[in-house]
């Protein structure tokens, strides 16, 4: 088995159209690290376009498609490198983006993750929904990001150009650290896909690792390519697993009412899906608190695990100590400097 410092991991489901695009650009900025394309049992022909087109990389082949959790759990216990770089197949990278991040990683040990300033592939002076420059959590648990706020996306104007501390680092193109990965397990299989970068990231923070990132690395995402932003199936598994990460990853301290506290805003969320005339998402919204319940068990007990591994603990850095609904619904605040 291959093994070197740095590994890029670009899990593919049917994205060949993505491969052809931008695989190319990594291959050309990325001489110092191995590739590697890891497929979750695509229907299209992207192994057989890869090992055709690009017999350089390594192609890893899951037995299912489980999402991005479990696929990218399976492929990285196969690799061997000390810094694994979670990459979508939908990101165009830029030169020079991996170096200063691992500068930065291998200058404090304490860095278990770290992204890069990630803008819009299709609008390029503008932050990007997933990651934008850095994740950060208010103290309900909802995500937010330097340059965006819910929907609202701010104009790259290098506002947020310096390297800082963050809550979360967005899975579209994570740097982690493989010894802190496996030291709180991985992502979480029940998962599927969408919050469990935050969760992971959570998980690494709680037992004393820090989250970073670094804008001298630039990549672009082109955004919603395996569920898209309107799926009904992405607000479900958004709704759910935020839950599940709130309850799961914060401190005890007052738990139980921020748990209340955000179904009751969950609810609000959904009426106004209805109001809209969404009713696949309000839908979507009840199934979500449904299967919060149902999931409740195995999550108080990795909970509990978690309690043995560190416990938890009340972090400041990253959090917002408001709460970013009511910022932005109500006061109008759009833009991260604002608040």
């Amino acid at each position: 088995m291959l093994s070197s410092k740095v590994a890029v991991v670009i899990l593919n489901w049917n994205g060949k159209s993505f491969l052809e695009k931008f695989l190319p650009i990594v291959i050309k900025y990325s001489s110092s690290a191995q590739i590697i394309v890891a497929d979750n049992q695509s229907s299209d022909d992207s192994v057989s376009f890869l090992k055709q087109h690009f017999p350089e990389v390594r192609i890893i082949i899951n037995p299912s498609n489980d999402g991005f959790s479990t696929g990218y759990n399976l492929a990285l216990k196969q690799v061997e490198a000390e810094y694994y770089v979670l990459l979508n197949s939908d990101v165009e990278v830029t030169e020079k983006w991996i170096e200063p991040i691992m500068d930065l990683m291998d200058s404090n040990k304490q860095i278990a993750a770290c992204q890069p300033k990630i803008l819009d592939y299709n609008h390029k002076t503008t932050f990007e929904y997933a990651g934008a420059a850095g994740g950060f959590m208010d103290k309900y648990g909802y995500p937010f990001c330097r340059g965006r706020i819910f929907n609202s996306l701010e104009e790259d104007k290098g506002q947020y150009n310096n390297s800082t501390e963050v809550f979360w680092a967005t899975g579209a193109c994570m740097f982690v650290r493989a010894e802190a990965f496996w030291k709180v397990g991985g992502f979480d299989d029940d998962y599927f896909a969408h919050m469990e970068e935050i969760d992971v990231c959570w998980r690494m923070k709680n037992i004393g690792y820090q989250i970073y990132v670094e804008p001298k690395s630039l990549v672009y995402h082109v955004g919603g390519g395996t569920l898209n932003k309107l799926s009904p199936r992405k607000t479900y598994l958004n709704f759910r697993n935020n839950l599940i990460t709130l309850t799961k990853n914060a401190s005890p301290r007052f738990l139980f009412f921020k748990i209340i506290y955000r179904m009751i805003l969950d609810g609000v969320a959904a009426f106004k899906f209805l109001a809209e005339g969404h009713g696949s998402h309000f839908i979507a919204v009840i199934k979500a608190h449904f299967s919060f319940y149902a999931c409740l068990p195995s999550t108080l007990k990795k909970r509990d695990e978690m309690r043995l591994m560190g416990g938890f603990k009340d972090a400041t850095t990253g959090v917002y100590t408001e709460n970013i609904v009511f910022a932005h619904f109500v006061k109008g605040v759009k833009n991260y400097s604002e608040l």
